[in-house]
Parts: structure tokens; sequence; C-alpha cells
């Protein structure tokens, strides 16, 4: 996702990639714009940069999050597995009564977010619901932030949901994960996908499938380099792009 995202940036007409940080390879130019690669975060800080952009993984990312609030970097987010916790502790180092601003999204993908949206729609007309989200097999946490938001966002539009009926697992977890007012979540992890979401709902006689998939990292693309031009405008944490989609 970094070479992606640097790709992203170069291309853009009114961006400026003028840092790449990566610990395990540095000293490697970068594949777009030949831009060394920094083992630091203070390589942002020696280039002026004004916007980080961090897809790593949860330990990394809280790390990274710290020094962008500690420097006045705005951060773009594309890191899942957050707590709760760790928003409160990031609505602590980007007060939204400050400068720097901190924009989390559990999906980049523009389609996603239109599919949580569509779901979120869907929720009231229908009494059952199940997620399913697949991801490539280097995804190490489940289930995915955006399964989870969609979750969130059904339970919170509906609260009339059916009973699981099931009474015997034969082969433990096979119903899935617990989600938000009972709704199950599935998560596969499968070499070769990138990132796909079922949202399966039902009613007396009808069911509806909403369906987004990312075949290429290039499909959030459009949405990164939307956070990253309007971070700067928005002090404290946001979280969703729905937020800059006006849905």
């Amino acid at each position: 996702m970094g070479a992606e995202v640097c790709r992203a940036v170069t291309a853009d007409p009114v961006l400026d990639l003028v840092a790449a940080v990566d610990p395990y390879c540095p000293g490697r130019d970068s594949i777009p714009g030949g831009v060394p690669i920094a083992p630091t975060a203070d390589a942002l800080a020696e280039a002026g940069a004004e916007v980080a952009v961090d897809f790593t993984e949860l330990a990394a990312a809280r790390d990274n999050l710290s020094w962008c609030a500690g420097h006045g970097v705005h951060a773009v987010v594309g890191t899942t597995g957050f707590t709760e916790g760790d928003l409160s502790e990031l609505a602590r180092l980007f007060p939204a009564g400050g400068g720097v601003g901190c924009f989390i999204a559990p999906n980049f993908a523009i389609g996603a977010v239109l599919m949580m949206r569509f779901a979120e729609m869907a929720a009231p007309w229908f009494e059952s619901a199940e997620v399913i989200e697949l991801h490539h097999d280097g995804k190490i946490d489940s289930p995915s932030g955006t399964a989870v938001l969609t979750a969130q966002r059904m339970a919170a539009a509906s609260g009339e949901w059916g009973a699981d009926p099931t009474r015997t697992e034969t082969v433990a977890g096979a119903r899935g994960g617990l989600g938000p007012a009972g709704i199950r979540i599935h998560s596969v992890r499968l070499r070769g996908l990138v990132a796909h979401q079922e949202v399966l709902l039902g009613t007396d006689g009808q069911s509806l499938t909403i369906r987004h998939d990312s075949y290429d990292r290039s499909s959030f693309m459009p949405g990164v380099l939307l956070a990253v031009k309007a971070v700067g405008d928005l002090p404290g944490v946001t979280v969703g792009l729905d937020r800059l989609l006006g849905l």
C-alpha cells in the first residue's frame, strides 16, 4: 500500500511526495519520484511534510500517530484494528480545538463506503442480516474494520432483528463472530484476494445482497487523496470517508 500511495501522490497535480518511511528497507529509492526511503519518521519533519499517510499495523500506527501529533503533522490513516481506547487516546493527542487533524478510514474505496451506506439504508426493512468479509492472506486482523463498522451502522439503523435459530455448532465458530445487535460477521482469508465484502439481508420471501469488490489497491487511492487534501481543515479525529462524501 505504501508504494501505491507514493505513486498516487506523485501523479496528483497538487500534491508533492517529499518523504517515504519504511524501517525494513531504508535507503532504497521508492518507486515514484526517486524519493529515498527513510528508516524513521524524523524524515517527515526534515522534509517539511504537512500530511503523513499511515498504512502499517496497529502497534506501529499508535507510535506513528503519537509522533505526528507531537510534530504538528496531519495524519491520514488506513491501518485498522483501533480499539475504543485507542480512539480515546487519539482524541487526546489530536484535540478538536487544536490545529492538527487525524483522519481514519476503515476503507478508502468509495464503493465500499457506498456499500455501508446502502446496508444502513436497507437495515430497517429486513429482520436478519449477516456480513461476510474476504481479504488477502496477509491481513492479520479479523474481522475487518469495514465489516465491524457496517454492522454497527446497520444495528444503529434498526432495533428489530430476529433471533439466531442456531442451537448446535458441530464446528465451533461456524456461525461466525457475534457483532452488534447479533449480526453475524464472517472473515475469509484467501490468497489471491484483495478486499471484498458481502452484506446479506433477509425477510419473508426475499433477500438482498450488497457486495463490493476491490480487485486492486489502486481502488483505495481516490479516497486516500481526498482525505489528504481535506485533513488540514479537519482538526481533531475524524472517522470514516463518508464524512467527505456527504453521506
